[in-house]
């Protein structure tokens, strides 16, 4: 699915998030000590080669809500913002601290000029979010940010499962609709 609002093209795709060529960034779902890990982190990691931890280990840690950003070494991508989503159940308040992180890594995105984007499903995996209330958290900040986008012409969500890209579809179709 792909549309464009305000100049904006948004994007929702099936796929690797560590195998995104086209894009500029991508989002790693980052744990707080911005190491290796499993799930999206783990993909990301094993893609770009033990540079990316030894590059973003002096960064961390960082708290729910947080994003910094790396060189995306072996990745075919220029850069990779590293965000730690909260725990749902423990970190409080689980939607502003997800929004926060996709608001910051779209801050990061503009200062450091970057055109494109790929977000993983933040704090879905091992984190607990529900895929509903997470997709709805994301895309609704992503309207909220469109607005302020200079740098940033494209954002893509890149799902790991089919159930996710179609939550992520109709929150998209629902929102922006």
């Amino acid at each position: 699915m792909k549309m464009t609002v305000s100049g904006v093209t948004l994007e929702c795709l099936k796929g690797n998030i560590a195998a995104q060529p086209d894009m500029t960034a991508i989002v790693n779902a980052a744990n707080a000590q911005l190491q290796t890990g499993g799930g999206v982190a783990g993909a990301i990691h094993r893609a770009a080669g033990p540079g990316l931890e030894e590059e973003a280990r002096p960064l961390a840690p960082i708290r729910p809500g947080e994003a910094v950003i790396t060189g995306a070494h072996r990745l075919p991508n220029r850069q990779v913002i590293h965000c730690l989503g909260p725990v749902y159940g423990r970190d409080k308040p689980e939607a502003a601290l997800l929004a926060r992180c996709y608001s910051n890594a779209l801050d990061l995105a503009e200062r450091h000029r970057i055109d494109s984007i790929a977000f993983p499903a933040l704090s879905t995996g091992v984190f607990g979010y529900p895929i509903e209330e997470a997709a709805e958290v994301a895309i609704r900040t992503i309207r909220e940010k469109i607005p302020t986008l200079r740098s940033v012409q494209r954002i893509r969500f890149v799902l790991f499962a089919d159930n996710d890209l179609e939550v992520h579809e109709k929150a998209l179709s629902r929102i922006f609709g």
